[in-house]
């Protein structure tokens, strides 16, 4: 069984991420780069994702907090929220949604529903929408969370080539390091 999970979830999720448009992922790159700051919000395991995602942007030099820690300041004009849920219908996420769009920031968000609430009040959608057959290999929302680490991860090797940063520059800001 586990050799059969691996192999599924890593072909679904290539094949999830063959499927995202080149486009938005293009729109989103843009938008974080130009942002004064970066703030990323998920509930469950899709907040884990984010904090990933949001610790590589601090590493790449890039302001950036995880909404919900004790020191995240407000959201402000200028800033950016990246909110990544599943079924882009989660409340707490729905909730940080309507915030942004009330303050005016560029919201992207990530989701497998490109027709869900969270989709609908985003400035740029970025979806990642795996085919999950086989729900004793990939059980709730693995397909969709294993992607969107993969697609996160992709997006800061962009921004690296884009800014010209190697991994040494990321490594002296990784707070092991210091």
């Amino acid at each position: 069984m586990f050799r059969d999970s691996y192999r599924y979830i890593l072909s679904s999720a290539e094949k999830a991420l063959d499927n995202v448009k080149d486009e938005s992922v293009e729109e989103a790159i843009n938008i974080i780069l130009k942002s004064r700051q970066i703030f990323v919000y998920g509930s469950g395991r899709s907040g884990l994702v984010g904090k990933f995602f949001a610790m590589r942007l601090v590493q790449l030099g890039l302001v950036s907090y995880f909404v919900g820690e004790t020191i995240t300041p407000i959201v402000k004009k200028g800033d950016c929220v990246v909110l990544i849920s599943n079924t882009g219908r989660t409340k707490s996420t729905l909730l940080a949604a309507s915030i942004v769009r009330n303050i005016g920031v560029h919201l992207i968000a990530i989701t497998a529903d490109a027709d869900s609430p969270l989709a609908h009040r985003a400035d740029v959608v970025i979806t990642v929408a795996p085919e999950n057959t086989d729900k004793n290999l990939a059980p709730l929302g693995t397909l969709f969370e294993i992607s969107t680490v993969i697609l996160l991860d992709s997006i800061i090797a962009e921004i690296m080539l884009r800014t010209g940063q190697s991994e040494e520059d990321l490594r002296r800001r990784h707070a092991i390091w210091v």
